[in-house]
């Protein structure tokens, strides 16, 4: 850790005893120190080794998964009662997010081999011995952990397919199934952050993400525009658009929801331009990898920022009510 980051965490010990108690970690018997330090990589991690800036820290902390980061720090410890929550929450949506991947059925033999292969690098086995290389110490909390559990299944997936095709032809371009470039096959416990593709699956999911924002209603992108652009509360939104706070909230969702499901299609039919030319269509595993780098990481997408530069389109029957 820098000399930095020990200086900021030594001036918020009432800050980290906080969100230790907010994440539960007491409840699986993980000590504050551990929680700590796991905190502290989180925010070095996003926000490097300069000079930290309090309401920045604070600001990236407030959006942590705190609940999901004590759970898998439980589990990296070798917590049998983490262990087994993990693995009742968990095994049945990795075997049907493998499944979605390989497009197959959730009970097929391939789907399973997939999602279970996840569970020795998750306790850090090797050879029949457990060692300090749990799969969980990259999870640092800036996303649920299914998604990111979604992300590391898919590049897994990626890299048997390179591995597998490597054999072939080391100087193949990419293929009709807009498969990258084959690359040598990496530790599938290293960072999600070494993969090359990382910038190219970013721009797609930004055109398809602003493709996506073009097409929607006037009034749904009045929504969004208004909770991501002005930061404005639900009341305040619902008082513009004559709706009750509750129904602003129900329609963020479905919105959110909406997008999510478009953005998908856009990225699989290979709907999507990039520098003036349209992009192959991508894989289940590649479109995971798209929402895990956009929604993590310093390279993730804005929305604030992409509210922020559209132009205002708000139809004469969505003008405040006076």
């Amino acid at each position: 850790m820098s000399p930095e980051s020990q200086v900021f965490f030594s001036q918020s010990t009432a800050l980290v005893a906080r969100l230790y108690r907010e994440s539960g970690a007491e409840r699986w018997g993980v000590s504050p120190a551990v929680f700590r330090l796991a905190v502290e990589r989180s925010v070095q991690k996003s926000l490097g080794s300069g000079t930290l800036v309090g309401a920045e820290v604070q600001e990236y902390l407030s959006r942590l998964h705190l609940q999901d980061l004590a759970l898998a720090c439980a589990c990296s410890e070798g917590i049998a009662a983490a262990w087994e929550e993990f693995i009742a929450a968990y095994r049945g949506y990795l075997r049907t997010s493998a499944a979605a991947i390989l497009r197959c059925r959730a009970d097929a033999a391939e789907a399973l081999e997939l999602a279970d292969s996840l569970f020795t690098d998750l306790y850090g086995l090797s050879d029949g011995q457990r060692h300090e290389r749990s799969l969980f110490r990259y999870f640092h909390g800036r996303s649920s952990l299914k998604t990111w559990l979604r992300a590391v299944l898919a590049q897994r997936r990626v890299d048997q397919v390179r591995a597998a095709k490597r054999f072939e032809s080391l100087e193949s371009p990419d293929g009709p199934d807009g498969e990258p470039r084959l690359r040598e096959p990496r530790d599938s416990a290293a960072p999600l952050a070494l993969d090359p593709d990382r910038e190219r699956y970013l721009s797609l999911f930004k055109a398809a993400l602003e493709a996506a924002l073009k097409a929607l209603p006037p009034r749904d992108a009045e929504r969004l525009r208004f909770y991501y652009a002005h930061e404005q509360t639900l009341a305040e939104i619902g008082r513009r658009l004559g709706e009750h706070e509750s129904s602003v909230s129900r329609n963020l969702e479905r919105v959110r929801k909406e997008l999510r499901v478009r953005v998908e299609e856009l990225l699989r039919s290979g709907n999507v331009r990039l520098d003036g030319q349209t992009q192959n269509g991508l894989s289940e595993a590649q479109i995971a990898l798209c929402f895990e780098y956009a929604t993590t990481g310093e390279a993730s997408v804005d929305l604030d920022t992409l509210f922020a530069h559209e132009p205002r389109r708000q139809a004469q029957s969505e003008k405040p009510k006076p």
